[in-house]
């Protein structure tokens, strides 16, 4: 099958597609990445006044990607942010918490058309920017050159960032349940 632009379709991230989104992302992220709790509590970081900052791309109805993305001022700064460094208030930031593209659909433009469309969102929501922490050790860097591509500024590398969570169930598929991989925070800033 060829695939274009007609022949993935997009929907906002809901209940009916957790199944398929948990099952991707364990696969991609590693067993104990995501599960029902998590993604229900990720999902609902993302809707404010019904507009739903998540969504999934859909072949045939299977999910081949999704991302998930938190409202701004509806997520938590933490040790692995450098607000300082933003260049936009705090509070007008959204969070870019995930994007997962299944490894058979990868380089057609499925990760970037979620990112535009989980943007989009966000900006009716009045966010003017989106923070993310991509993975550095993603194959060839993809995440990081994939992130650059639409835009995306580093603004500081954080050693170690996932070292908790695998502590605690996550089973990184480089690193294993003592995971030290690089997180790369990084921003991009709306145009309207």
């Amino acid at each position: 099958m060829i695939l274009n632009k007609d022949t993935i379709k997009y929907s906002p991230l809901t209940a009916e597609y957790f199944p398929q989104v948990i099952t991707l992302a364990n696969h991609v992220h590693g067993e104990g990445y995501l599960d029902n709790k998590k993604l229900i509590e990720w999902t609902n970081k993302g809707i404010i006044n019904d507009v739903n900052c998540s969504f999934v791309a859909l072949l045939n109805d299977q999910v081949v990607g999704f991302r998930s993305t938190y409202s701004a001022n509806n997520w938590k700064i933490d040790q692995w942010c450098s607000p300082d460094l933003w260049q936009v208030e705090r509070q007008k930031c959204c969070y870019f918490k995930c994007n997962t593209v299944d490894e058979k659909y990868r380089g057609v433009g499925i990760g970037k058309q979620l990112l535009q469309l989980a943007i989009k969102a966000a900006e009716l929501q009045g966010a003017q920017a989106g923070i993310s922490h991509l993975w550095k050790q993603s194959p060839k860097n993809s995440a990081v050159s994939y992130f650059s591509k639409c835009g995306g500024k580093l603004v500081k590398s954080h050693p170690g960032k996932w070292n908790e969570e695998s502590k605690q169930g996550y089973n990184c598929i480089l690193c294993g349940h003592d995971c030290h991989c690089e997180a790369a925070e990084m921003i991009i800033h709306f145009e309207s």
